[in-house]
């Protein structure tokens, strides 16, 4: 069996159980009064009762929390993955969508996702998903424009002649009388 890796001296149970008592975050104070439990003296298998845990993971906070204190109880937020698309990519993005396709050079007469990411490919051969695209797009500021779509046998005419008009003048309609309450 190993030695039990000691928690920090500046803090106390009370502490912690203080520090539990203020924060927000519901895994943090778990966390702090699971060791609180060991400051009082407790064993680290009732610690890990406390926290509803196993010993290995009560062994983490307590790392956790000697490196960092208080604050490294706190979920982080996980890095996620770089992104595909570097400032020079998206300078150059936004100069050919500024410019528009050219039909005769691109093949297309307006710029769809798939054909940006097409282009990109050709580009700078990054392979880019279309949502990710899209996502690059609305952080520099685009936002989807489409045409709205009418049906090829729709006759203006008939539309305009559909449009209810009223009178340029509106009358005041005339009161009604009010039957006598009983």
């Amino acid at each position: 069996m190993g030695v039990s890796i000691q928690l920090r001296s500046d803090f106390s149970a009370i502490d912690l159980r203080r520090l539990a008592r203020r924060s927000g975050d519901p895994n943090q104070t778990r966390r702090l009064l699971s060791l609180s439990e060991i400051y009082d003296g407790g064993s680290r298998g009732s610690a890990a009762r406390v926290g509803g845990v196993g010993l290995q993971i009560i062994r983490d906070w307590v790392l956790r929390f000697n490196a960092e204190g208080p604050d490294g109880l706190i979920d982080k937020k996980p890095p996620g993955a770089p992104a595909l698309l570097n400032d020079p990519h998206r300078k150059a993005l936004i100069e050919i969508i500024e410019s528009g396709p050219l039909p005769a050079i691109h093949g297309v007469v307006r710029w769809r996702l798939a054909d940006l990411a097409q282009w990109i490919w050709e580009e700078f051969r990054i392979s880019v998903s279309r949502q990710t695209l899209g996502r690059e797009l609305g952080a520099l500021g685009y936002v989807k424009l489409s045409a709205r779509p009418r049906h090829h046998a729709q006759d203006p005419a008939a539309a305009g002649a559909f449009k209810k008009t009223f009178q340029t003048e509106w009358r005041k309609s005339v009161p009604r009388s009010r039957q006598a309450q009983p």
